[in-house]
């Protein structure tokens, strides 16, 4: 089961020619991926408040991205976010971009979490594993 996050392309994403502009898409993930952390948080506290509480945050560690075909202006875009694998200290996710059923751009976003004061790795929470593995 994927998480959905719907979305529509503005003229701020695209270049002249009204085609998104490729760093966008990144931003289309990103958004998605908090979206998917809210979802899974089911009353538990949020995440701005874990990273204050614990002073932890989430980067990204690594990422690649293959682009198939432009979106362009006012196309309406879903994201589908799937986890390929949860690690303690990692979260490697699958994103498909998609629009009306065709994938426009596929990538794989391994997340860390970690100490926001000595940037060190630290483990996710022990319920954030249950969660995604859900997905």
């Amino acid at each position: 089961m994927a998480h959905a996050y719907d979305l529509r392309v503005y003229y701020s994403d695209t270049d002249a020619g009204g085609i998104v502009y490729h760093a966008r898409y990144l931003d289309f993930a990103e958004h998605a991926r908090t979206e998917l952390l809210r979802a899974v948080s089911d009353g538990r506290p949020g995440q701005m408040q874990v990273m204050r509480d614990r002073k932890l945050g989430f980067v990204v560690k690594s990422l690649s991205i293959e682009y198939h075909t432009p979106a362009f202006l006012d196309d309406a875009l879903q994201v589908l976010t799937t986890i390929e694998s949860a690690k303690r200290f990692s979260v490697t996710f699958l994103q498909r971009i998609m629009r009306s059923g065709e994938e426009l751009a596929t990538m794989q976003v391994r997340v860390a979490s970690i100490d926001l004061d000595s940037h060190k790795p630290v483990p996710f929470e022990p319920w954030f594993a249950e969660a995604v593995a859900t997905l």
